[in-house]
This record gives structure tokens, C-alpha cells and sequence, in this order.
């Protein structure tokens, strides 16, 4: 049986055609590489930014035992005393109301609280007897003032954990303002006549620390 040219040519470039069809094809479907949805794309993101697991039962219970330690430490008077019901802050282990009358509406009326409070301790400075101080003196805003006196121990991790109330902060930076912070700091070292809050820093850090990693169990 004859084919003429034509037709020979015209069945091979049939086939040419074929193969280089199934050629770009293949090539196609084995270099493209797989697409991810949103949902594993979102997912993949939070692996990379390290999310935070959600804690244990363990750990819920770790952590809200360790704030009854916590609120001991809030609740005394190095750390109440700036943290009152109302506008005037409180004085001596007593947590009398501050003499001479002074509130928040005496700072806003320009009496900053670092008039009197230097950033040291008066005795420090060779004054005895006189004003406590350390660096930034002062009470919390009036539109946060984290109350601690009269709190329950669970009002009070309520309290602490909430953005709203507590100045938009993360439990990484309560973590980090009561471990560093030199007005905290000075409650341990609070000069003549005035006591110690119950746990020492190292103590309270500790307990903070089981507080945070627990993500803020409350008691």
C-alpha cells in the first residue's frame, strides 16, 4: 500500500504535533507547584510566628494557685497604697490617705507627685524620715487606675489580665513591668519604717511567671 508525499507529510506533522502537545502538558503538570488554600496558608504563618499553645489543666490550676501568692504581694501595702479605691493615694502600713490633702486632681492642677517623691528614698538622699521615692512617682491614669484595694484575689487576676483595664498591656508586658520596672522594685527596698511585701521579688517574679504561662487563670 502507497502513501503519497502529502499525505506522509501530512500524517507526520499529526504526530509532531501530538508529541509536542503531551510534552508541554507533562511539563506543565510536573513543574507547577501545588497550590495552598487561605485556611493553610493562615496556618502555616502562626507556626512561623509561634503560637502559643493553650495550657494544660495543670498548668490552669499551677497558675491560679500562684496568683493567691501574686494578689498577697499586690494587696500589701508597698503596692496598694498606689493602687486605692478613689483618687487619693494611700501612706505608712497603715494605708492612711495621703496627707496634706493630695489626689490626682492636685497633679492636675500641676502638683506632680515628683515634687516631693525624688527618685530615691529621702534617707538615701540624708533627709530621714522624709518622702519615699523612685523613678516616675506617681498613682496609674485615672481611666486605668487598676484598683487593688478591696479586691478579691479572683477580681483582682480579672482585673490585671484585661486590656481594657490595664493599659492594652499583654501578660509578656505585666510580666516584664513587675519584674523590671524601678517602681515596683522599690517596694522591696522601701527605706526606714515601712515593710516588705510578703514574698520577695524573686518569689513574686516566680509566682507571676506560673501566672502568665498558665495565659492568666484566675483563682
Amino acid at each position: 500500500m502507497k502513501f503519497s508525499r502529502l499525505s506522509w507529510r501530512a500524517g507526520a506533522l499529526g504526530a509532531l504535533g501530538t508529541l509536542l502537545t503531551f510534552g508541554v502538558m507533562s511539563t506543565g503538570q510536573a513543574e507547577d507547584p501545588p497550590t495552598k488554600t487561605t485556611l493553610e496558608l493562615e496556618a502555616s504563618q502562626g507556626d512561623e510566628d509561634g503560637a502559643i499553645s493553650a495550657p494544660t489543666a495543670a498548668q490552669k490550676r499551677a497558675g491560679a494557685a500562684a496568683f493567691i501568692e501574686v494578689a498577697r504581694v499586690l494587696k500589701s501595702p508597698r503596692c496598694m497604697n498606689c493602687h486605692p479605691v478613689g483618687d487619693a493615694p494611700l501612706q505608712t502600713d497603715e494605708s492612711r490617705p495621703h496627707a496634706m490633702n493630695i489626689t490626682r486632681a492636685s497633679v492636675e492642677a500641676g502638683l506632680d507627685c515628683t515634687t516631693c517623691h525624688q527618685e530615691k528614698n529621702s534617707d538615701v538622699l540624708g533627709v530621714t524620715g522624709g518622702p519615699p521615692g523612685a523613678p516616675h512617682w506617681g498613682l496609674p491614669p485615672k481611666e486605668t487606675p487598676m484598683v487593688f484595694q478591696g479586691m478579691s484575689a479572683s477580681a483582682l487576676c480579672k482585673q490585671l489580665k484585661d486590656p481594657a483595664q490595664n493599659g492594652e498591656k499583654t501578660l509578656a508586658q505585666l510580666m516584664e513591668h513587675v519584674a523590671k520596672d524601678p517602681l515596683v522594685l522599690w517596694g522591696w527596698s522601701p527605706g526606714a519604717g515601712r515593710t516588705k511585701p510578703p514574698l520577695t521579688h524573686e518569689a513574686f517574679a516566680a509566682q507571676f511567671k506560673i501566672w502568665v504561662d498558665s495565659q492568666g487563670a484566675c483563682p
